[in-house]
């Protein structure tokens, strides 16, 4: 085993040690699902998440996320197991993990590990760049390319055997590693259509096509003006994000185990600013604030749809 063969082979074990439940890797190139991506922005499918349709330059070419970039590892890492309640029975999404701190950082530091072994205990040997679900990468896109797992009609990113439970970072670097282009899954979905089914707005339009101005995730996260209230009447008792699709996906299983990581909603909805920001601040929960989580469970509560 040479030396960059060898540099993979120790990246897998340590990405296994940290706690990842899959590691794969690729060349720079254009993502295979980039046209699918800007069909999908020319029809609007992004609400009002601009954001999306900026640095399409990037999106399409990954080399430019850093000058020299050889390869790009990609990396699974999976959400805490159960699904987080508040005292009263009204939940938030998996991946919001009130409980620890949020996943951008948590990622971020683990995957600097990861560097750490890339630079084979010289650093500024090589060139990197670390991307958690927060610069213009198509993430699934380049998971899929490295072998991670197949995209779902729900658009998520399915690894058979687990599921879709995970997060996903991007390692970007001049290093020249030396590994087997991962194997391109088919989609497994067959004839299955519960994640359509079960979307309880209908912003899955068809298989893998997401209208996110009906998307529970992004009305109760990225939204800033009111919930619409034929969509509010939707949401049940989940006030952060939503999980439907994902949660009668057959990969993922009937887990339904949850876990005490929220006060009573009677409590947040009295929480200042400041007392939020310190139990909350450095979690998932941080990014839409109090006021907005605040505005949700009022229309969670008032919904009085079950679970």
């Amino acid at each position: 085993m040479d030396a960059r063969s060898e540099k993979v082979f120790s990246l897998k074990s340590a990405a296994e040690a940290l706690g990842f439940i899959a590691i794969g890797f690729s060349r720079p190139a254009r993502p295979v699902h980039f046209d699918h991506f800007v069909a999908w922005l020319g029809e609007g499918k992004n609400a009002d998440m601009a954001w999306l349709g900026k640095n399409i330059a990037l999106r399409e070419d990954p080399s430019r996320f850093l000058d020299g970039c050889r390869a790009i590892v990609s990396l699974a890492y999976p959400y805490p197991s159960k699904r987080p309640k508040t005292a009263d029975g009204f939940f938030v999404s998996r991946y919001a993990a009130p409980s620890v701190e949020d996943y951008h950082t948590r990622l971020k530091r683990l995957c600097g590990n990861l560097v750490e072994v890339i630079d084979g205990g010289k650093k500024g040997s090589y060139q990197h760049r670390i991307c958690v679900d927060s610069a213009p990468a198509l993430e699934r896109s380049l998971a899929y390319s490295s072998g991670l797992g197949f995209i779902g009609k729900n658009n998520m990113l399915i690894r058979p055997g687990y599921g879709s439970y995970f997060y996903l970072a991007e390692i970007f670097t001049t290093a020249p590693l030396d590994f087997s282009h991962g194997t391109l899954l088919e989609n497994q979905c067959g004839s299955c259509s519960l994640c359509m089914d079960a979307c309880p707005t209908g912003a899955l339009e068809k298989p893998f096509v997401l209208d996110s101005s009906k998307c529970l995730s992004y009305l109760t996260i990225e939204h800033r003006g009111e919930i619409p209230e034929a969509w509010a009447n939707k949401l049940g008792r989940c006030f952060f994000g939503c999980d439907r699709c994902q949660e009668v996906c057959p990969f993922n299983g009937r887990d339904v185990s949850t876990e005490n990581a929220l006060p009573m909603t009677e409590e947040l909805l009295n929480m200042s600013e400041g007392e939020f920001k310190k139990r909350f601040g450095k979690t998932a929960l941080g990014r839409p604030g109090i006021e907005k989580l605040k505005q949700n469970i009022r229309a969670a509560r008032a919904s009085g749809q079950p679970l």
